[in-house]
């Protein structure tokens, strides 16, 4: 897949200021960036430590994927995101592999970037999404 780096993970949030607050607050990190992903039903923040980059993620409706995590899981680690070279080259590599894919085809994400998921169901419970410009 010529993975290069994590590039963030999402960790969903009930509510995304009192989060921002904590990761500012006593971790001493800066948000440097907000939006709302309107096809993905979710307001995000960013922060950035080293190379790594934190994604929270505030579900904007009910049926937002983030929305049913909180509500089976809790509040928590979301997914882990990894950079790579081109999304589809390694959405296409990943199935071949025998992973299930939630994408089969990159879509736009936060930041631009293009992204597509891989199913935890075979990831070993880990939602993993890879990234690229």
């Amino acid at each position: 897949m010529n993975l290069s780096h994590i590039e963030h993970i999402g960790i969903a949030v009930n509510n995304i200021e009192e989060a921002k607050s904590y990761f500012e607050d006593v971790l001493g990190l800066k948000c440097y960036a907000e939006e709302k992903v309107v096809d993905q039903k979710v307001k995000t923040a960013f922060f950035k430590i080293g190379e790594t980059k934190i994604e929270l993620l505030e579900a904007l409706s009910e049926d937002s994927p983030a929305a049913k995590f909180i509500a089976k899981k809790g509040q928590g680690i979301h997914h882990i995101a990894f950079a790579a070279d081109d999304v589809n080259a390694s959405l296409k590599e990943a199935e071949e592999k025998g992973i299930k894919l939630i994408d089969k085809q990159a879509r736009k994400g936060a930041e631009g970037l293009n992204i597509g998921f891989l199913h935890p169901k075979s990831t070993f419970g880990v939602l993993t999404e890879i990234c690229s410009k």
